[in-house]
């Protein structure tokens, strides 16, 4: 057990299992307060950013964050989950990429999508999957999110590959229903691969069950957190460590970087040490990174 630690770590999670139960290596070997900036799906991979310690209390910075994924939809029939977990429900006419092209644009932009009835959204104070499965009819309400783009990569087989970028809240599995309904036909996802989280990257995550790994990157967080375009950065002297690894707000500090509307900050000691994450509005520590004694 490494003990608690305040961290960002990039983690690559596996198909099959579910976003909780990939958590339970990082819980055991570096912090059991663990949160993360957007789950997947159970037959969904890829990257998630996953905060501990006190660094959770970042998880609005990171879920606000855009996303980019590789989705494979098949046409032709479409379950009840959107997934390949689910049961079929409905059976169409495959379509041709040029009807799939043709249908694209209109999915692109600002749109009203109704997320699926299998989801963890709350519906009247149940999660609306829980509903679903009780047999019960949910009505999914339809939400304003933004696709910045749809690029196809290949069709064969039934099967449509493309690279999809969109804001927070969209749901990839919705896309391939709707994107099927334009085409007279009807889908779901067959696989779905999250590739980038606003700066971050799939290629430079570790697999979310490597014990050396996972411990390796912990010591990443400083640089992660300097990737994050609304994080101020902030320098203090040396006198004034020892009051801040005890809970004071600093006084004064020296800004390196400055954002616009920048609501949180991190600190740095002179020697470029990171100590803490500040909320510069409500002026208080949010995040305690360092904790080596600093004395007085």
């Amino acid at each position: 057990m490494m003990g608690n630690r305040a961290s960002i770590l990039l983690v690559n999670k596996p198909s099959g299992v579910t976003s909780f139960t990939s958590l339970g290596t990082i819980k055991r070997i570096v912090d059991p307060k663990v949160g993360h900036a957007g789950t997947l799906d159970k037959f969904a991979q890829g990257l998630m950013i996953v905060l501990t310690g006190s660094m959770t209390k970042l998880n609005q910075v990171f879920s606000t964050m855009d996303k980019r994924y590789r989705a494979t939809i098949e046409f032709g029939k479409e379950t009840d989950t959107l997934d390949p977990e689910g049961e079929v429900i409905a059976t169409a006419a495959v379509p041709n990429l040029e009807q799939i092209q043709d249908a694209i644009p209109q999915f692109i932009g600002d749109i009203q999508q109704s997320p699926p009835q299998y989801s963890a959204l709350h519906i009247g104070g149940k999660r609306a999957s829980k509903l679903a499965r009780e047999g019960k009819v949910v009505v999914m309400e339809k939400r304003p999110v933004s696709v910045y783009s749809f690029e196809v990569v290949s069709f064969a087989n039934k099967r449509l590959v493309a690279d999809i970028h969109v804001s927070k809240g969209t749901y990839i599995r919705s896309l391939a229903r709707d994107l099927a309904l334009a085409c007279n036909s009807r889908g779901y996802l067959v696989d779905l691969v999250r590739t980038q989280i606003g700066p971050f990257l799939l290629q430079d995550a570790v697999p979310s069950a490597d014990t050396e790994a996972l411990l390796a990157s912990v010591d990443r967080t400083d640089t992660l957190i300097k990737s994050i375009e609304d994080m101020a950065l902030l320098e203090i002297e040396d006198a004034r460590l020892f009051s801040l690894v005890n809970g004071k707000y600093p006084e004064s500090y020296t800004t390196i970087r400055e954002v616009g509307n920048g609501r949180y900050g991190a600190v740095y000691s002179p020697t470029g040490i990171l100590y803490c994450v500040l909320d510069l509005v409500e002026k208080r520590i949010i995040a305690q990174i360092y904790r080596e004694q600093v004395r007085s």
